[in-house]
């Protein structure tokens, strides 16, 4: 649902979650200190470990992948792809990480990738991850239904 929504609005935020989430919680308790100083940081902190994160899984499942099809004559080709892959990762994670940035940062990265039209790729991301969620759920339910009795136990 939230998908849905927010692939066909506009939700380029003008705060980013951390600095909203930080704003709602000192207010909801009382507590005053510099909700930017400490939500740049902590944003920092997020981002950091959900990129480790997710490039690591990213790698233990490329890496399962590159032993279940190599070979001696295909390795070096697998490799190329395999960088080209995480090079499109990497981008794409940027990309994303962009959008919840405050605005002052958005410009450090927009100067750095140059002239590309980031809201044409915002909502094109949110379009393809909900496409391929529905399909990664229909092939492990198909696989599941038609594997052997292991599942079935």
């Amino acid at each position: 649902a939230v998908v849905s929504t927010q692939s066909t609005g506009d939700r380029v935020g003008k705060k980013d979650p951390i600095s909203r989430g930080l704003e709602i919680s000192a207010d909801w308790l009382g507590f005053k200190f510099d909700s930017q100083f400490w939500s740049q940081h902590l944003s920092f902190v997020i981002v950091g470990v959900i990129i480790i994160c997710s490039i690591r899984g990213l790698l233990i499942n490329l890496i399962k992948w590159f032993y279940a099809i190599s070979s001696t004559k295909s390795s070096n080709i697998l490799v190329l792809f395999l960088a080209q892959i995480m090079g499109m990762y990497f981008v794409s994670c940027v990309l994303l990480m962009r959008m919840n940035l405050p605005p002052e940062y958005r410009v450090i990265i927009t100067e750095v990738l140059g002239d590309i039209h980031f809201n044409f790729y915002h909502r094109w991301f949110d379009v393809i991850f909900l496409v391929s969620a529905v399909i990664t759920m229909g092939v492990l339910y198909v696989t599941h239904q038609t594997s052997p009795d292991k599942y079935h136990k």
